[in-house]
């Protein structure tokens, strides 16, 4: 018995027949325009926008007292971010200020000590001069009356009495010798002592120095032209040394693509070799980049623990090799790419 098709079985025959052919005939295509694409492009879907983001650090640790930005913003480089409260740090500074001025006095004080000083010792040199004199006059002095003595011109007493002043103009010419000395020695510590007072000046100037540095860091400005990212702090919130802020992402550095390529792909390319990037974000939109560098090494080896196919778990995979591709275009088509946006890398293969 013959089977018997409605009009409705043809119906859907034909469109089924039709459908399956459009598929073959797609499918033929695509496989055709991947052949054609294998054969002249080296591809890789393994790729991010790249952008210099840098963390914006505290320097100094306090109390917030003003944010002056909000997410997403653009700043110019000099644009104060954040204020902290700085009075402590300007206690200190003028604290070191007062202890400078202090050592300055002090210094005059020396130098004034060591004028006075000077014209001491001067004066005691001249008495050695002059008591030396003495006791130059005094020796003639003694000796004509020890002449005398012996001719008999003159009494013992006489000549004791010139003896014993002749030893007091010695011990008063002794004396100021001493005197002098003793001046010099003052004059060459109080020297010393400036000496010490001026290299506590210079600690304390050095001090002085680091404490403008530590009220310069509570005014937290942006370093370049760039763009703000999201804002983890408030006014009032306590900050350590060293704790991340905020973000900030360089606008006077140029945008790249890191492309991780296998590294069977890789034998073709050349610095300075152009790229087609198509993003995921706009799939119509093509722009161009030129390779500028090649990874020195595989991603797996700069990885925190890279693998040891020594230990003799070998499994060989293969490896990908970052290849560095700037975005070449004008500054509003780098403006719609943003850092760690997705997308496809055409490499021409010649």
């Amino acid at each position: 018995m013959k089977a018997k098709y409605t009009v409705t079985d043809r119906i859907i025959t034909k469109i089924t027949g039709w459908i399956a052919g459009i598929i073959i005939f797609g499918l033929f295509i695509w496989g055709i325009y991947t052949i054609w694409e294998l054969n002249h492009y080296e591809y890789t879907n393994d790729a991010q926008v790249q952008e210099y983001v840098n963390p914006v650090i505290s320097r100094a640790d306090g109390f917030i007292v003003a944010v002056k930005f909000e997410e997403n913003q653009q700043v110019k480089k000099g644009d104060t971010l954040l204020l902290i409260d700085n009075r402590e740090y300007v206690i200190q500074q003028r604290q070191t200020e007062a202890a400078i001025e202090k050592e300055k006095a002090r210094l005059l004080v020396l130098e004034s000590n060591i004028h006075t000083l000077e014209k001491l010792a001067s004066s005691e040199k001249a008495q050695i001069n002059v008591r030396k004199a003495r006791v130059w006059k005094q020796e003639l002095e003694n000796t004509r009356y020890e002449n005398l003595y012996q001719n008999e011109s003159a009494t013992k007493q006489q000549l004791e009495d010139v003896q014993a002043t002749l030893q007091v103009c010695n011990n008063d010419y002794l004396a100021s010798i001493d005197s002098y000395e003793a001046a010099v020695a003052k004059i060459n510590d109080v020297k010393a002592e400036i000496a010490v007072v001026r290299s506590e000046i210079s600690r304390l100037n050095a001090l002085l120095d680091r404490h403008k540095l530590d009220v310069s860091y509570t005014v937290i400005t942006a370093s370049y032209d760039g763009r703000m990212g999201r804002r983890i702090i408030e006014v009032g919130q306590m900050i350590n040394v060293g704790e991340v802020l905020a973000f900030i992402v360089n606008n006077e550095t140029d945008k790249w693509i890191v492309a991780n390529y296998k590294e069977t792909q890789i034998e073709n390319m050349h610095l300075g070799d152009k790229a087609e990037l198509v993003v995921d974000a706009y799939p119509k939109k093509k722009f161009k980049g030129t390779i500028i560098s090649f990874s020195p090494a595989t991603g797996s080896a700069f990885s925190l623990l890279p693998p040891d196919n020594s230990t003799g778990n070998f499994v060989k995979i293969v490896q990908r090799v970052p290849v560095r591709i700037r975005v070449d275009g004008t500054p509003e088509e780098l403006e719609l790419l943003k850092v760690g946006m997705n997308v496809n890398v055409y490499i021409p293969i010649k």
